[in-house]
């Protein structure tokens, strides 16, 4: 069998790639990564967040493509089932997928004025009022999840939810976001997670720089 392939782009600014990444990583694949340069039209759409692209990330595994990252964690959920990338409860599973599908389809305004930047650092960023709406309901998601599982992640377990809101918690400490005693100790552990740690090394390693995400405010 062939070995699978994840393609992926920029790791200092595809928040689509990381959670892609993460899911692969979680599930225990072993994959290659293929790399799509920023400079790429169809990757730097996706990054800038001006298409829905299928081009990252998109995983190859055993005769099988998939391109968008829901499809990836549930592929990936049924293929490596041991992984407990969905809760093994039906109930916990059905919120799992909404909370995931919430980040996937929404808070567009989060998305535009805070930009994944891993290299960046904006103390005292200036958050819109309505990026902050954005913030509140993601917080009220996370406190509702850690309360019912009790942690230490979204569902108790390392899993998908956790994969789709890890470039979240990468927003929050680049534009300084301010987080309560118990949501802080989520993120911490997020960018603790050594699949966090690798991510961020590389994506510091990284030349290029786009200069649209790269204004400081």
């Amino acid at each position: 069998m062939a070995k699978a392939t994840l393609t992926i782009s920029s790791k200092n600014y595809s928040s689509w790639s990381l959670r892609g990444w993460l899911l692969a990583k979680f599930s225990g694949l072993d994959f290659d990564e293929v790399v799509v340069g920023p400079d790429d039209a169809s990757a730097r759409a996706e990054i800038l967040l001006l298409s829905s692209s299928i081009l990252v990330p998109c995983l190859r595994h055993d005769g099988a493509t998939i391109w968008d990252t829901l499809a990836i964690g549930e592929y990936l959920n049924e293929t490596f089932p041991e992984a407990g990338l969905l809760p093994a409860d039906r109930i916990q599973r059905a919120h799992c997928r909404s909370i995931s599908g919430e980040i996937h389809s929404g808070f567009t305004t989060l998305r535009a004025s805070l930009p994944v930047n891993l290299k960046g650092r904006f103390p005292g960023f200036k958050v819109w009022t309505r990026a902050q709406a954005d913030i509140d309901r993601i917080w009220a998601i996370w406190r509702d999840c850690l309360d019912r599982s009790g942690g230490p992640f979204l569902f108790g377990g390392r899993g998908m939810a956790d994969a789709m809101y890890a470039p979240v918690v990468t927003r929050f400490v680049t534009y300084d976001v301010k987080l309560e005693p118990q949501l802080r100790a989520y993120a911490d552990l997020i960018m603790a997670l050594p699949e966090m740690q690798q991510w961020i090394e590389a994506a510091k390693a990284e030349p290029e720089e786009i200069e649209e995400l790269e204004v400081e405010y």
